[in-house]
């Protein structure tokens, strides 16, 4: 008996797993977006009864023939009764007249068949009749009147017909509302968007580069997978996570990774989503968002950019938003108040951790930070793997020479160069990607589109050529500076030429003498145009900014100065934030101001004459240079190599 019963409550369970099942093969009715199952097709209906309605009275009220159950005659034939004597009363409306005749007779009626009637009616002409009254009075004709009817259903169905079409239009309107989750019921409900582990395909072979915070990562994805093995040896499960960094590293890559390999179900949200034109509606989501969240635990939420919401509270010029306040509370409160069965992680991101409030940094929220910086070279060679799996490259193409020539280049960014590259290649028809084609889109990139169709006359183009061969001369001569790539006088965005440099190898620190050859090249360009042509021109202005803000971070941030020693003045040139910088007091006296500002001039000063002195020493290679930009617009590193070179033959 007992196996018998099993056997029929295994079948039981099996027909019910095949309903389910059924039940979800069965294809959903689907309905387009933001329309509501027969919200269209009952609005097609109210109109075609209301205009039904509409010509039924307008039929009814201006039917021909019959008027209160009378046949409607001539008026000529009206007065041919009223002359025979055969009319005994009348009843006058308005224009129109009905009456009783003496006698029943033939009559002829306009629109139907000759038939015998005793009641008529008729209407008056336009222009009057003057002798009725006389004749009715004088054929002793019974007579009525009354003041012509005044059909007030028509006109109030007239004056309420656009009112109950803006009441239908309106009730369609929020029907589609409520079908979107965006009605006015609905406002206070989350906004994070529900990704099942099965929709969920990213996992940590996506992600390149980076295995300090995979590693970081990985630990949060065990305790996701085997709570319990953590929770015997007392462990707890991290309440949230906050990874920083630039823009475009992969932040949120990283975030689709864990809950990837972790299996569970993933919540994302932006910090903009809990805000609302509506007080309240923010905490409201928050607590919306993390009950759902908690249903379906072990589960993860991710918040983008929480620094939208996350701002430190009480400071500013007006006060602070009590919206924003009231939604980090809430956020708080909810970290804060975890259970450590809930297995629910939250991890957020945003590029300024520095603006971020103190209760969300500390142990118990956000207690681990996760920093994901721009990639290194190899890391930037992995990536670069990554995103060409699924292009074809020519054989010419070399990942590791493009990831030495992108420096700070983003995850994002790089994607971007490869499918720039791809888009030049399929513009050229051709079936793959070139080397050349990369260079072209990193040039893209970096410089912005050329500009086509600028004439600029011979004078000009000597000048431009002059002043980029100056770049490219100082950096080929000086020992710490970075090895010339190329140099072009072709225009592209806003500069008119530009001389490129890469770097040997990936670097994390600069050392003063870097830095000194880093502007003697930037100075380059503006000692050449003084010495050949002996006057300045505007296309020094951006090598200008970059040589003075290299000069007052190595006085003022770096102490890479005799006169200050070691000393950062501790300035602060970013924005101003929440109105903190605003009463910022100076820390330093404004003798040392003007020390500081002498100490970066002797620094440019000397930077330019370096300049100038390798130019003169060089100056046969300078014009070569410059003659093989102007005839070939574009020449590479080796090249001004070579022509160095060739030079210090000759002289041995």
């Amino acid at each position: 008996m007992t196996n018998n019963s099993e056997l029929e409550k295994n079948r039981e369970s099996d027909l019910n797993s095949d309903k389910k099942e059924s039940r979800k093969d069965k294809p959903k009715k689907r309905f387009p977006a933001g329309q509501p199952p027969g919200g269209r097709n009952t609005f097609i209906w109210l109109m075609i009864f209301s205009f039904l309605v509409l010509w039924y009275i307008f039929s009814v009220s201006s039917a021909d023939g019959f008027y209160g159950g009378s046949p409607e005659i001539e008026y000529s034939h009206f007065r041919q009764e009223l002359r025979a004597e055969n009319i005994r009363q009348v009843h006058v409306q308005g224009e129109r007249i009905s009456g009783e005749l003496k006698e029943p007779k033939q009559l002829r009626i306009a629109t139907q068949d000759t038939t015998h009637y005793t009641d008529f009616s008729t209407f008056i002409p336009s222009f009057g009749d003057d002798q009725l009254l006389a004749m009715l009075e004088e054929y002793e004709v019974i007579l009525s009147a009354e003041p012509e009817a005044q059909n007030y259903w028509w006109y109030i169905l007239i004056f309420s017909f656009p009112l109950v079409i803006f009441l239908i239009i309106g009730f369609i309107f929020y029907k589609r509302m409520q079908a979107q989750g965006k009605g006015m019921l609905n406002i206070g409900q989350s906004q994070a968007r529900l990704q099942r582990p099965e929709n969920n395909k990213t996992k940590f072979d996506d992600v390149a580069g980076h295995e300090g915070a995979k590693t970081e990562l990985k630990e949060i994805i065990e305790f996701l997978k085997e709570p319990g093995l953590f929770q015997e040896l007392g462990a707890k499960l991290p309440k949230g996570i906050l990874l920083v960094g630039p823009p475009g590293t992969g932040k949120t890559l990283f975030a689709r990774a864990v809950a990837g390999e972790a299996g569970v179900p993933f919540f994302t949200i932006t910090g903009s989503d809990f805000m609302e034109m509506f007080v309240g509606v923010g905490a409201k989501r928050v607590r919306e968002m993390f009950k759902k969240a908690k249903e379906l635990s072990p589960s993860i939420i991710f918040v983008d950019e929480i620094d939208s919401i996350g701002r430190s509270r009480g400071a500013g010029l007006g006060g602070g938003h009590d919206e924003r306040e009231q939604t980090l509370n809430q956020l708080l409160s909810e970290l804060d108040g975890f259970e450590p069965t809930e297995n629910v992680v939250v991890i957020a991101a945003t590029n300024r951790p520095d603006i971020l409030d103190k209760a969300l940094l500390r142990p118990g929220r956000f207690d681990r930070q996760i920093t994901i910086d721009l990639p290194s070279q190899n890391a930037r060679i992995d990536i670069l793997k990554i995103h060409a799996k699924n292009k074809p490259l020519h054989e010419d193409v070399d990942l590791e020479k493009i990831a030495r020539g992108t420096p700070g280049f983003s995850g994002a960014d790089l994607e971007n160069l490869l499918n720039e590259a791809s888009l030049l290649a399929g513009r050229t028809k051709q079936k793959s990607i070139s080397m050349d084609d990369i260079e072209s889109a990193r040039d893209k990139v970096i410089m912005g589109l050329e500009r086509e169709g600028m004439n600029i006359d011979d004078d000009e183009k000597k000048l431009i050529a002059y002043h980029e061969a100056g770049h490219a001369l100082v950096a080929a001569v000086l020992p710490n500076a970075d090895p010339v790539h190329k140099v072009t006088i072709i225009p592209r965005g806003r500069a008119m030429g530009v001389t490129q440099q890469l770097p040997q190898k990936e670097k994390y620190l600069y050392n003063k003498e870097y830095m000194l050859d880093r502007l003697a090249v930037i100075m380059g360009g503006r000692a050449a145009e003084e010495m050949i042509f002996e006057t300045s021109t505007s296309g020094a202005q951006n090598d200008l900014q970059q040589a003075s803000k290299i000069a007052r971070k190595m006085v003022m941030d770096w102490g890479m100065t005799e006169k200050f020693g070691h000393m950062s003045f501790g300035t602060s040139q970013e924005e101003v934030f929440l109105g903190r910088d605003m009463t910022k007091q100076k820390e330093f006296s404004d003798a040392t101001a003007r020390e500081i500002d002498e100490e970066i001039q002797k620094i440019s000063r000397e930077a330019y004459n370096r300049a100038k002195a390798s130019l003169i020493k060089h100056r046969k290679v300078l014009d070569k240079i410059a003659s093989l930009l102007i005839e070939k617009e574009v020449i590479s590193g080796e090249v001004v190599l070579s022509l160095l070179n060739h030079k210090a033959e000759e002289q041995e």
